[in-house]
């Protein structure tokens, strides 16, 4: 049925259909056929679209590759601030010091009472509070760097005020990326650059 209709239309007066010369220019442009005969190829349209999705791939999926050390030193940061702040409120509510201890040569640090003895986590039950990013997959690239209070030590202590003794700086490195978490002297203000 199909071929004579293409007869019929190939025989009608003032219709020209170069069947050859059709075939021909779909084999120059490398375009198949279809079920009808008719030359087959993408439209611009449709290139276009194909190359609008795939920017928005590379958009989304490039900057989550390249920001994993960011988003690892922004967590480790948060997390530090979050547990100086704990510190700070376990002296208040207990009415005697309690420190945040760094060890930057292991990249940890823990919380300690005033007799020196590390606290139980309050959230991980039979756990101590100790914080060692190596052993932390989501953190293992991160890196302290420097803890600085009072020039030498580097430990903060709060009083049962909530004040630090000494103020001070934590510094992370993860990368190319680095962060610092500051503790004001005298308010014990936790802050991140």
């Amino acid at each position: 049925m199909f071929q004579n209709r293409e007869r019929r239309f190939s025989k009608m007066p003032g219709l020209i259909y170069p069947r050859a010369s059709v075939r021909a220019s779909c084999r120059q442009r490398g375009c198949g056929r279809d079920s009808r005969g008719a030359c087959t190829a993408f439209t611009v349209v449709e290139l276009l679209i194909v190359v609008v999705i795939l920017s928005i791939v590379a958009l989304t999926a490039v900057p989550m590759m390249s920001s994993a050390a960011g988003i690892q030193i922004r967590s480790a940061a948060n997390m530090i601030a979050a547990d100086v702040e704990y510190a700070r409120s376990m002296a208040i509510s207990h009415g005697q010091n309690f420190s945040v201890e760094f060890d930057k040569n292991a990249d940890s640090y823990k919380i300690v009472d005033l007799n020196g003895n590390v606290i139980q986590h309050p959230v991980k039950k039979g756990f101590t509070y100790v914080v060692d990013f190596r052993n932390e997959s989501r953190l293992n690239r991160v890196d302290i760097t420097n803890a600085n209070f009072n020039t030498t030590a580097q430990t903060v202590t709060f009083d049962c005020l909530g004040s630090p003794l000494d103020g001070g700086t934590v510094n992370l490195q993860a990368g190319a990326v680095s962060a610092t978490i500051t503790v004001e002297p005298v308010t014990g203000f936790v802050s991140i650059q």
